[in-house]
């Protein structure tokens, strides 16, 4: 059998503080036509990603609001991790990284983990290409299958995404998390965005005193006295480390005493994370301002939430992205972030805080030297990112729209009509983030003979640059 991943007890109702007590309340009405409804969440790794996160906090609470949840992951060995971490890199658009070696070893692994999927449900979510062609070996049985793709997919390499598109045919949703990730050819196929989020109460982003905040990072070796600058990420190419560290190198020229913290988890699922780390060690062994730290050295949830909360400015110079939910995790504690222009992380940042998204190192290096040379604009957008992610990105919206999937897919209570152009509920969405839109603050734009409407201008903007990759979930 598949390996269940243990979670702890958790209650919707200690969310209250953060988002209120209507949208708790909301929670437990879209619950409770799916209570015993037995969901399985499929994924490669229990630690160290934004998946791993979201589901640590995610099956707790659909367990406390009545569903029979559960989270396991599959297994693999090095080559099927390596062949994986390829497939995901082709997927966001490196070409020549999927070879022809990699389907067998691949499918091979996939059949027998389907071997191992021995329990019935009536709901499998699977994240990400490493378990994706379990139901083509397992069999969809009773159960309504979605693949929820973390990626950015809309550039995919042909041979990547030739591979993949085929194992969607046994797929009843597909879910994105932003609106143009989803390829061109999945016309006639249930394609849904719905946005991740961060968890307000987890150990990450709970409230931490400034005192305790300041002790857990001078007992790993910080010196809170000096100006920091952090990025918080895997140690990805995409995440750009060595552009970072150049960044900061240029910045430490114009600011006394600065530092640099690169943090970065080591994932059971990313072979590849250990090649750019040793780059990175080597690139900065000899460079006394700055500190390499990963959760393999004691550096895990609390550590994170402090280097978050005491950094004068953190840094996600991304080239490519999911949605780079750290940028999120930031705002939510106040603290400004420059940060590349990629994926959902655009969404993410306040209109105040839009001038330091960037395409360049030398623009990083602007934004990092601005900020720190005006702490108050630096506290205004801090203040404004917060309001902006408690507005969007928090727990129990995510939950809620995935409630809403479930009960559309196994057909109960008000969902039970199925799918509507409109969104999951019938309501309104914006179809570059996904949003659910209040029709009298949303901003409108005309397209092709029609009006669409989005949460922001932001959005609005997106959507008018390319309009047709907004098609298929608009």
């Amino acid at each position: 059998m598949l390996e269940r991943v243990e979670v702890g007890d958790q209650s919707i109702g200690n969310y209250e503080p953060a988002v209120g007590q209507k949208v708790v309340e909301e929670l437990r009405a879209l619950a409770s036509p799916l209570r015993d409804a037995r969901v399985l969440h499929l994924n490669a790794t229990p630690y160290g990603g934004g998946v791993a996160e979201i589901l640590r906090s995610q099956v707790p609470l659909l367990q406390d609001l009545g569903l029979e949840a559960e989270w396991r992951i599959i297994t693999g060995d090095q080559e099927f991790f390596e062949v994986t971490k390829d497939l995901h890199n082709g997927l966001q658009g490196a070409e020549g990284r999927f070879t022809d070696r990699h389907p067998e070893a691949y499918l091979e692994q996939s059949r027998r983990n389907a071997e191992l999927l021995e329990a019935e449900y009536d709901l499998v979510v699977a994240h990400d290409p490493q378990p994706l062609a379990l139901v083509a070996f397992h069999g969809r049985g009773e159960a309504r299958w979605v693949w929820r793709c973390h990626i950015d997919t809309s550039r995919a390499a042909p041979d990547a995404w030739d591979f993949v598109r085929p194992y969607l045919a046994d797929y009843d949703a597909v879910v994105f998390t932003l609106g143009g990730f989803a390829p061109p050819d999945l016309e006639g196929r249930r394609v849904e965005v719905i946005p991740p989020s961060i968890d307000p109460v987890s150990p990450k982003n709970m409230d931490l005193a400034p005192a305790m905040a300041r002790r857990i990072l001078e007992w790993i070796g910080v010196d809170t006295d000096r100006p920091l600058v952090t990025q918080v990420s895997r140690f990805d190419p995409w995440k750009d480390p060595l552009g970072v560290v150049e960044a900061y190198r240029m910045a430490r020229d114009e600011v006394d005493d600065l530092q640099l913290c690169l943090v970065g988890s080591m994932a059971l699922d990313d072979p590849e994370g250990w090649d750019v780390y040793r780059e990175v060690k080597d690139e900065t062994r000899d460079d006394g301002g700055i500190q390499l730290f990963t959760n393999l050295t004691g550096v895990g949830n609390l550590e994170v939430n402090a280097f978050q909360r005491l950094s004068n400015v953190i840094v996600q110079k991304s080239i490519r992205e999911g949605f780079g939910l750290v940028v999120s995790e930031s705002l939510w504690k106040g603290t400004p972030v420059v940060a590349g222009r990629a994926g959902g992380i655009p969404l993410q940042m306040p209109e105040e805080g839009e001038e330091f998204l960037v395409d360049s190192v030398a623009q990083c290096v602007e934004g990092i030297v601005t900020l720190l040379r005006d702490p108050e604009r630096a506290a205004t957008i801090g203040a404004a990112g917060r309001k902006r992610v408690r507005e969007r990105f928090l727990l129990p919206r995510l939950i809620a729209d995935e409630l809403r999937l479930y009960a559309s897919l196994l057909r109960v209570g008000d969902e039970a009509r199925g799918p509507s152009l409109a969104g999951l509920a019938g309501e309104e969405r914006d179809p570059v983030c996904g949003m659910r839109l209040d029709p009298r603050e949303a901003v409108e734009a005309p397209h092709g003979g029609e009006t669409f409407r989005f949460c922001s201008e932001t959005c609005r903007d997106r959507f008018l640059e390319d309009p047709e990759r907004y098609e298929s979930t608009g």
